[in-house]
């Protein structure tokens, strides 16, 4: 086989023929996608590695080459092919067989030489048909002495199994139009157990793993020649998949400690049933698990909520303390304490609905800003924009980095446009264009219910979360540094991004002549920039609070 890339594989129309509307091609799409869906259990009843081949159509000449578009290795028995053949080309020396199979339309058998292989392999070429078309052939491949050394009864089962399923492939029943494969890792295989059934829903073989599945759930009685339901099985999958000539899944529940996944598919030849295939998966230690894993996301909720119950309890409590104070320092600083108790419960709140180890950024940013927004109320109003998207973050980093984001806002909405005397002053410095200034009482009348703005942008490139916190407000003083200052609530954002979360923090004012990201310009108001980056690594850190005592 020769290397190819993987553009040299044909598009629907190449595959189609003479094909050319676009509804033939999505149902031929998805009749190919659908046996690969499935062709696992033909796999593992032929003992041999399965190639879907797809034509490379030469401009002109008889010849065909081939490209693999896709492979599956059996679970019964070894594979001759270590490496992955998908995008390789068997080349027209090589691809006799299943030249003829697409061609002919019929199954093609015989001894072949493939590039890679050490010795001859047998291969059988199956046309894999949807109406009168051929679509691709599926070539089975396994070692010369397979057949001769495969003589028990499980074997020649399996064999035969194996020539009736290709004769469905063949004549286009099998994948069955419409079949929905969507079992994935937990699709029963041959290895799993497997029943073999005559048109009357009687059992003719049974292999051992079935046994020993029947034992398990209490049944020792002789099967052969009789009907699952004769031995105290839920027969109901059959039943319909017999009558209807259609697959049919069904989960049993044989005893309240027993769990079967049973796949049924019924056999068909020139149209007539002839008996079905029962798969049977013991799957009762994964719906154990399963129930276990339900049950612990429970308990996970019930504590996020419980714990979240308790902050907003302790979050009252200080509210209403500072309510009872005298305004002063003392009142200020149970706000304080009250807004970043809300801000941790918040990210608790949102555990407790969606349980595991991310959280949804976003949402808890949407909470953080109407918080920001309440407390704006008192200082003329505030509106908060927010843009990008933070996706998902670790449990151990939303909950410092909410409670940092928090007291962004909150010092943007208390500093940028709290500090009425401030701003008032750096207004009456500057005279309007009428050439006269405005009398100061004037001044910070307007500039105390000026509407102010605060855009919080977002960004998580898989590996940092960037968060960009800009207002319009006041400006900062030209010897702050956030690396130094002393002011609890940044030093609480500081601590937590740089040593918490091993991020970095940066703040500058804004220019008045700086343009934003979207044009806008702050020709009128400058303003403050807050640019926060975090690792969305894990963090090896508590949460710390007790750092500012």
């Amino acid at each position: 086989m020769n290397e190819q890339a993987h553009s040299h594989l044909p598009g629907s129309s190449s595959l189609l023929q003479a094909a050319d509307t676009t509804r033939t091609a999505d149902a031929a799409d998805s009749h190919i996608q659908r046996l690969a869906g499935s062709w696992a259990v033909l796999a593992d009843l032929s003992f041999a590695d399965l190639l879907l081949l797809v034509p490379l159509l030469p401009a002109g000449g008889p010849a065909l080459s081939f490209s693999v578009a896709a492979q599956i290795r059996p679970s019964t028995s070894q594979t001759l092919f270590q490496e992955d053949l998908v995008g390789s080309v068997i080349a027209e020396k090589e691809a006799s067989l299943p030249s003829a199979a697409w061609r002919e339309a019929r199954i093609t058998r015989g001894e072949v030489n493939l590039a890679g292989v050490e010795e001859p392999v047998k291969m059988s070429c199956i046309p894999v048909r949807r109406g009168e078309l051929v679509l691709a052939v599926l070539a089975k491949i396994s070692p010369l002495h397979a057949g001769r050394r495969r003589s028990g009864e499980l074997e020649r089962v399996y064999i035969q199994l194996s020539d009736r399923l290709s004769n469905m492939i063949a004549e286009g029943v099998f994948p069955y139009p419409g079949e929905e494969i969507g079992l994935g890792a937990e699709a029963p295989r041959v290895g799993d157990g497997l029943v073999l059934l005559n048109p009357a829903g009687e059992v003719e073989h049974i292999s051992p793993n079935v046994v020993n599945a029947l034992h398990r759930m209490g049944i020792s009685a002789n099967v052969i020649g009789k009907r699952l339901s004769d031995i105290g099985m839920k027969e109901t999958a059959v039943e319909r998949a017999l009558s209807l000539r259609f697959p049919v899944v069904e989960e049993v529940e044989c005893r309240p400690d027993v769990t079967v996944l049973m796949q049924c598919t019924p056999l068909l030849s020139a149209g007539e049933l002839t008996g079905g295939m029962v798969l049977m998966r013991d799957v009762t230690d994964l719906r154990r698990l399963g129930r276990l894993l339900l049950s612990k996301e429970a308990a996970i909720r019930e504590v996020h909520h419980r714990v979240k119950n308790n902050l907003q309890t302790i979050s009252a409590l200080l509210r209403l303390q500072a309510r009872r104070l005298k305004r002063g320092e003392g009142s200020v600083a149970l706000e304080e304490a009250e807004r970043r108790i809300r801000s941790i419960a918040l990210v608790h709140e949102i555990l407790s609905r969606e349980p595991g180890d991310q959280v949804t950024f976003d949402q808890i940013v949407r909470s953080l800003v109407h918080m920001a927004e309440e407390s704006a109320v008192g200082y003329g109003g505030v509106q908060v924009l927010v843009s990008g998207d933070a996706g998902e973050v670790a449990v151990d980093i939303a909950t410092p980095l909410a409670l940092a984001v928090a007291e962004l806002l909150q010092n943007a909405v208390e500093h940028a446009f709290g500090a009425h005397e401030h701003r008032s002053q750096r207004s009456s410095d500057a005279a309007p264009l009428g050439g006269e200034k405005k009398d100061s009482a004037m001044q910070e009348h307007s500039a105390s219910t000026r509407k102010g703005h605060i855009w919080v942008k977002l960004a998580n490139d898989g590996n940092t979360v960037k968060i960009d916190i800009r207002d319009d407000g006041c400006g900062i003083p030209p010897d702050l540094d956030i690396s130094t200052t002393t002011s609890l609530g940044l030093s609480i954002v500081r601590d937590l991004i740089t040593s918490q979360l091993a991020g970095t923090i940066s703040m500058k004012a804004i220019e008045a002549t700086e343009v934003d990201d979207t044009g806008t310009s702050n020709a009128n108001h400058a303003g403050t920039i807050v640019q926060v980056q975090v690792p969305t690594g894990p963090s090896t850190h508590d949460l710390g609070l007790n750092t500012y005592g």
